[in-house]
């Protein structure tokens, strides 16, 4: 290769003085492309206190993989010189223009590597960029934190706070999103009150104000309540129409396996049938909307609603409860829907169903906070969605090794960080004239 394919592939790099390109090697059987690169100058800026003409001390030996040449790797090589300052007495290594100092990564790769690992399991990311799933953990969880330094949340005013698990047992994450911007703020271990203060803390560390908080949206967790009232005074809690009703859907089960355990025969001379799949459609029928029910669930629920059974009194009174959800969200009443919220808890409480009895007093000890749930249309629907985003990506990846993956991770797909590297791989401006040959 002659002279003038050095100068391109200088061009191509974006180097610059005193950098340039001296020697390009290809491998065809190695499938690899090396660059050679020279500092041709012998006096330099001090890295440190930035005095000028300063000589080399030495040249370090270092290499960083590149983006791909065609189907090569590549990979660049250099002397990088050691500055002796005579103003500040250190001996510095000079900084390269294509990469940070200590990545064995150029800052193109590393672009790559956090736009695919933005969609991508990071282990399916690094099969396809050929390096080690290791070493882009260690880029994401730099990336992440630089860009969350400069990330600004002096506007946020209404969060939802969620729990999600990191692995089987009792391994458990809290994350805190804002509801109006629909981005992931804050994410921690744990799930008790210390977590909401150490979101109050960030907050605060990223320009916001937890007085200005107006709003928490939340399941009925005791410990982030009591973390509200701690860290967040002005805040005011809803408990939204998701957890509610699964709290309903929890009772409704609870009903019907007790009454299948104490009661099988009952059951199947109500619904005329002794056929096993029949009970199981009548599980599921329960579960579901009406809309959703299958044939064989629809003739279950049709026997189960002409029954006396506990189990229909129960999904009736789950229904129940959907409607005064619905009937508050359609009217936006205060009046009129803690009139039926009322209703609804007195008919529970005297269902002689254990379960509704409970719920029943749940809902009543959090009756104010129930009301706002109900009629404001903010609800942590947004946060269970992303929550099984999360979940999602951790299955295809086949487990994250450590919480501090899985929280970078999350913070990367989630969070919308403004300061992150962009992708280097963007399409090409058109010719400025003549013919362009399309392959469709």
């Amino acid at each position: 290769m002659g002279v003038g394919i050095e100068a391109l592939f200088t061009s191509a790099l974006g180097l610059q003085e005193p950098w340039s390109v001296e020697k390009v090697e290809l491998d065809t059987a190695r499938r690899r492309i090396d660059f050679e690169l020279t500092c041709k100058a012998n006096r330099l800026t001090c890295p440190h206190c930035q005095a000028a003409g300063q000589g080399v001390h030495d040249r370090l030996k270092r290499q960083w993989r590149h983006l791909d040449f065609f189907q090569y790797e590549a990979w660049l090589h250099a002397q990088v010189p050691r500055i002796t300052c005579t103003a500040c007495g250190k001996t510095t290594q000079m900084d390269v223009p294509w990469a940070r100092e200590g990545s064995g990564f150029t800052a193109l790769f590393e672009a790559l590597a956090l736009s695919l690992c933005q969609t991508l399991p990071v282990r399916q990311a690094a099969a396809l960029l050929r390096c080690a799933d290791k070493a882009l953990w260690r880029r994401i969880e730099y990336y992440v934190n630089q860009a969350r330094a400069l990330d600004d949340m002096s506007t946020v005013r209404t969060v939802g706070i969620d729990e999600t698990s990191l692995r089987k047992g009792q391994n458990y994450i809290t994350v805190v999103h804002d509801l109006d911007a629909k981005r992931l703020l804050f994410a921690c271990e744990g799930r008790d009150h210390q977590s909401v203060m150490d979101f109050a803390a960030d907050l605060k560390a990223h320009a916001g104000d937890p007085a200005q908080i107006e709003h928490v949206c939340q399941d009925m967790s005791a410990a982030y309540a009591k973390g509200v009232a701690l860290a967040l005074p002005d805040a005011q809690i809803s408990y939204d129409r998701f957890h509610v009703i699964a709290m309903a859907n929890e009772a409704m089960d609870g009903v019907r396996r007790q009454e299948m355990s104490t009661q099988p025969q009952a059951i199947k001379e109500a619904l005329g049938d002794n056929d096993r799949k029949l009970l199981k459609s009548l599980a599921w029928g329960m579960r579901r909307n009406p809309g959703d029910w299958s044939a064989k669930q629809t003739s279950a629920m049709h026997w189960l609603q002409r029954s006396t059974l506990k189990s229909a009194r129960a999904w009736r009174l789950k229904m129940a409860l959907r409607a005064v959800y619905a009937s508050a969200a359609a009217g936006n009443d205060r009046e009129h829907a803690s009139k039926e919220l009322k209703g609804w808890l007195s008919w529970a409480r005297r269902s002689r169903l254990e379960p509704f009895r409970k719920l029943a007093k749940t809902l009543s000890e959090r009756f104010e906070a129930v009301v706002r749930g109900m009629l404001d249309s903010r609800s942590n629907a947004y946060v269970e969605a992303m929550n099984g985003l999360l979940q999602q990506a951790k299955r295809a990846a086949r487990g994250f090794r450590t919480a501090r993956n899985f929280i970078a991770i999350a913070y990367l797909r989630m969070s919308r960080l403004k300061h992150l590297p962009l992708n280097p791989l963007q399409p090409a401006l058109p010719q400025a004239d003549g013919w362009v040959h399309r392959c469709l």
